[in-house]
């Protein structure tokens, strides 16, 4: 008797350490469907896609290269990426359901989706050429914007971006970004209350977009408007 459930211990231990051993880790840059449903995620440099509910996630991309940062169109049928898999770091575009890749970027400034604009552009950040009014720390990337089809980018804004989510009437809620921090050295923190209530302004400022208007920002995080 008291073999047995040394033994049905051990078995029970082992299958918890298998549990645990398959345990995902170092799931990043997870990005929630438009209407709610599957998230978007990289683990291990590929892109995958799982429902809210959890379940087998079933990956959209298998490169040796790495692929990260998804951002999903507003129809919910595509997902933007980036990826190293031409040697620098570009943008992708590859349908929900599966399909290969379509290249929609090819320019030497690394960049990085961050969202999709009303009128179907996808809004990158990018270490292009910065343009007059540019005053941040020399080598931050700006915010571009170029067509699903590629081609020339046009500058968005100067204004340096970590992250950014775009309205359909075209505002703009980003989050600021001054100079280099290392996220693993420094703990993340908000200008936003942990409770409901407006955001506390930290900071002021003005820029001139592409279009040539002027907006005022305030605040972290801040609306634009009028720059798309």
């Amino acid at each position: 008797m008291k073999k047995t459930l040394i033994l049905v211990l051990l078995a029970v231990s082992g299958l918890v350490s298998a549990t645990a051993q398959e345990s995902p880790k170092w799931l990043r840059k997870n990005a929630l469907s438009p209407d709610g449903t599957q998230i978007a995620f990289s683990y291990k440099g590929d892109i995958y896609v799982v429902g809210i509910q959890g379940g087998t996630a079933r990956p959209l991309t298998t490169n040796p290269a790495y692929d990260s940062d998804p951002v999903w169109t507003p129809d919910g049928k595509y997902l933007y990426f980036s990826s190293y898999r031409e040697g620098s770091k570009d943008i992708f575009c590859v349908p929900v359901e599966g399909g290969t890749p379509k290249r929609i970027t090819n320019y030497p400034g690394n960049e990085t989706p961050k969202a999709v604009l009303p009128d179907g552009r996808i809004a990158f950040t990018a270490n292009l050429q910065p343009d007059v009014h540019f005053d941040g720390y020399p080598g931050d990337p700006q915010v571009w914007a170029v067509n699903d089809g590629g081609g020339r980018p046009m500058l968005l804004t100067s204004v340096t971006m970590s992250e950014m989510s775009v309205r359909p009437d075209g505002a703009i809620l980003y989050e600021d970004y001054k100079g280099y921090e290392d996220p693993l050295r420094k703990y993340h923190t908000s200008a936003a209350p942990a409770t409901s209530g407006s955001a506390k302004t930290v900071c002021s400022r003005s820029f001139r977009s592409s279009t040539g208007k002027t907006a005022s920002l305030s605040g972290r995080p801040t609306a634009i408007r009028s720059i798309i």
